[in-house]
């Protein structure tokens, strides 16, 4: 019995307590109504308004509870200015507000104006730049590079914001002992400030055709070029081994005549007695390609 009555005392002193008028100030977020599409609010601009108010408690019961707000009309209640957008409204004006109406009372604001600052929208399609290191397993490998699906994301903001992002890279994806195709998630690097900005995307897929490979070699004559009509000179050796690798697929389809080394003359310095080889041409779908002399043996013969 003690303890009824108590909990009775207790809950109509809350009761008392929470019917009688108080007067404090709240902070209210403001919330952004009808902005105009094509423009966006900076992030710089005012977002909180001080109100002094007078309500009973069960209302400032409700505004312990959860976050209040006072909803700011883009389409009528601001004006434009410059850059930027004002809200400028009395005290009255606001009482009148749907949320005010309700035995509240509001005795002040701060500040009494809000300035929103805006710029105008960009949409740019801005390059993904995909990110990967990739260990393959023994006699695996790729011909192209790992690519970013889609390889573009649309990006909407402020202009100078959205016209600064030349490329989004991607987090780094690393793989082991890789075989078969490459299909895998991964995030993209977002710039720290992006409140202003929006993305299409925030991640996308890194895609890679993976196949078995094998090493070729092939034998290709060297060619002397820019030499002077004056003299003549002898080559050691004439030929050059060109080793390659490539995958199963494309291997029978690798020809010498694809492959094209010379040794430029006008590069040999004065007293030189040797030749720098250079590959100038080979078939797109082969890799690691090495020539097996760096540089060749000449003399000139008169």
């Amino acid at each position: 019995m003690f303890l009824l009555f108590l909990s009775s005392s207790f809950v109509i002193l809350i009761f008392t307590k929470l019917s009688k008028e108080y007067t404090n100030t709240v902070a209210f977020e403001v919330k952004r109504l009808n902005v105009p599409r094509d423009k966006v609010i900076l992030n710089d601009s005012n977002n909180k308004l001080d109100i002094r108010l007078k309500t009973h408690g069960f209302k400032w019961l409700q505004y312990c509870l959860t976050k209040p707000q006072i909803a700011v009309d883009f389409s009528n209640e601001v004006y434009k200015t410059g850059s930027s957008y004002v809200f400028a409204r009395s005290v009255s004006y606001l009482n009148e507000k749907k949320q005010f109406q309700n035995q509240v009372k509001l005795l002040s604001i701060d500040p009494d104006t809000l300035v929103f600052r805006f710029d105008t929208n960009m949409v740019k399609k801005v390059p993904v730049l995909a990110k990967a290191e990739i260990q393959f397993a023994p006699g695996f490998d790729m011909l192209n590079e790992v690519e970013a699906d889609p390889d573009s994301i649309v990006v909407v903001g402020p202009h100078d914001m959205v016209e600064s992002l030349q490329g989004l890279e991607t987090e780094l994806v690393q793989l082991d002992n890789v075989k078969t195709d490459i299909s895998k998630k991964a995030r993209l690097k977002l710039p720290k400030n992006r409140k202003d900005l929006k993305f299409s995307l925030d991640e996308v897929e890194l895609v890679a055709d993976v196949e078995k490979f094998t090493e070729g070699t092939v034998k290709i004559p060297i060619r002397v070029i820019n030499v002077p009509d004056s003299i003549s000179i002898k080559c050691f050796p004439k030929e050059v081994n060109v080793s390659y690798y490539t995958s199963l697929e494309y291997f029978n389809s690798v020809k010498p005549k694809d492959f094209r080394v010379v040794c430029d003359y006008n590069k040999a310095g004065q007293n030189q007695s040797f030749l720098i080889t250079e590959l100038v041409r080979f078939p797109e779908n082969v890799k690691r390609i090495k020539l097996s002399q760096q540089r060749i043996e000449f003399i000139i013969v008169k």
